[in-house]
């Protein structure tokens, strides 16, 4: 079963954020460009028998700062890492993390259990397990055309 709607935009939009880095877009006067404004985690889906498991890498995000829900059949992770506070006599040649809020999404299939779904998190990893209900089978139901 699919976890999430394929988004084509969000591929291109990967896509060009691969390029762009590859190609190190440089500004005037030979600095690199410097990504800034909201960023998505990445995350493996796998699935068992008796359910399916989401992994979120989201190294240096407090645990306070992440919530996950679960609203019309859609579980949603939102988040937020915060940038590093500037220090006197540091000085940064470059930053390649992203930094700020975060927000993914996903769509639940029919055969899961809404109300257990659990999740924890331990060393910037943010597990949830969302446990299978009895798989119904689809009815054929026949129309009499009249």
């Amino acid at each position: 079963m699919e976890l999430t709607k394929w988004n084509p935009w969000r591929e291109i939009e990967d896509m060009f954020e691969r390029y762009t880095k590859a190609l190190g877009h440089q500004r005037s006067g030979g600095q690199e460009l410097i990504a800034t404004g909201e960023w998505a985690p990445r995350v493996d889906i796998a699935e068992t028998e008796k359910e399916f498991t989401i992994k979120a890498e989201i190294p240096e995000v407090n645990k306070d700062d992440v919530t996950v829900t679960v609203d019309n059949g859609v579980l949603t992770i939102k988040g937020e890492r915060k940038k590093e506070k500037e220090e006197k006599g540091k000085k940064y040649h470059r930053i390649e993390r992203y930094y700020g809020s975060f927000i993914r999404s996903f769509t639940l299939p029919d055969n899961v259990d809404e109300s257990n779904i659990k999740a924890s998190f331990k060393e910037g990893m943010l597990n949830i397990n969302i446990q299978k209900t009895k798989e119904t089978k689809p009815k054929l139901i026949e129309v009499k055309v009249g």
